[in-house]
């Protein structure tokens, strides 16, 4: 029985890291403007074959994403004003997945998928030596650090991601939704963490959840169908990316999602993951390319 929860968890997080297999990772400076931001100063970050995907800003002038190193899934560092690449750590049995820095200190968290098909969610201190588990009883997929002892994250269920927010320094896991979204985030400069779930239209609604209190939510807004990936601009506005548009909705102002940018024009279509730099300066999104 064990065995078959196992293979079937692995099964579940390859279909889950894999939905998309020829994407890239680009790069922009974003600015705000009248019509919400404005892009420009595009990189192909990865400029790679294979599935490169999940990025993440640890600092200002440094991201990491999740690249495909030679049929395996590894993290690339990558330093922007140098435009110098490094693999983060000695490639290792497996893969790695959703690297992120932890909110205080250089630690680096990321989940690895071990050929034995178990899932954990391990942290990288700075000299990259003895990884050591961050939670050992859950199959982590996605997550976000609160703090450097709080973690919400969506967890493997049976064929569902499951919202759970765990005590590292307690030790203790709190189931609190079941069949949530992958994409989960610090609102900036706020008390709360933002999540999806899936509605009955099957859609993906986004919600807040206040952490420094008793773990209660609050209802945003819907994402448009098909989406299941956003970012936050700042603490009211949210960014998300449909097949080669980003669009803005304010929280404070508008009820309606705004076309801000056209990626088409930039040769990138399918967009998902998104991610904004510590300082707002820079943005990276997932995407692929339109060929010639």
């Amino acid at each position: 029985m064990i065995k078959n929860i196992i293979l079937l968890a692995a099964l579940f997080s390859i279909n889950i890291f894999y939905s998309q297999s020829n994407t890239e990772v680009y790069l922009f400076d974003i600015n705000p403007s009248e019509e919400g931001v404005t892009l420009s100063n595009m990189t192909n970050v990865s400029n790679n074959p294979g599935y490169d995907n999940q990025p993440s800003f640890i600092y200002e002038d440094v991201l990491l994403y999740a690249g495909n190193n030679k049929g395996q899934t590894d993290i690339m560092h990558y330093t922007i004003k140098e435009k110098k690449y490094s693999w983060f750590n000695k490639k290792t049995a497996g893969g790695e997945y959703s690297p992120q820095k932890l909110p205080l200190g250089d630690d680096i968290a990321a989940v690895r998928l071990d050929p034995d098909g178990l899932q954990r969610l391990y942290f990288y201190n700075s000299s990259k030596e003895n990884p050591r588990i961050a939670v050992t009883d859950l199959a982590v997929a996605y997550f976000h650090f609160y703090t450097n002892n709080i973690l919400v994250s969506a967890v493997l269920g049976e064929n569902t991601l499951d919202l759970v927010v765990s005590n590292l320094q307690e030790k203790t896991n709190d189931t609190l939704l079941i069949d949530v979204g992958r994409s989960i985030h610090r609102v900036p400069n706020s008390k709360y963490v933002s999540y999806t779930a899936l509605n009955e239209e099957k859609n993906h609604d986004l919600y807040l959840l206040e952490i420094d209190g008793d773990l209660e939510s609050y209802f945003v807004c819907q994402l448009p169908i098909g989406v299941e990936d956003y970012t936050w601009l700042n603490d009211t506005q949210i960014l998300i990316g449909s097949r080669n548009k980003l669009y803005v909705y304010d929280t404070m102002e508008n009820e309606d999602w705004i076309e801000v940018a056209d990626l088409s024009l930039f040769k990138i279509k399918d967009i998902s993951r998104l991610s904004v730099s510590p300082k707002g300066s820079k943005l990276a999104i997932v995407g692929e390319p339109i060929k010639k």
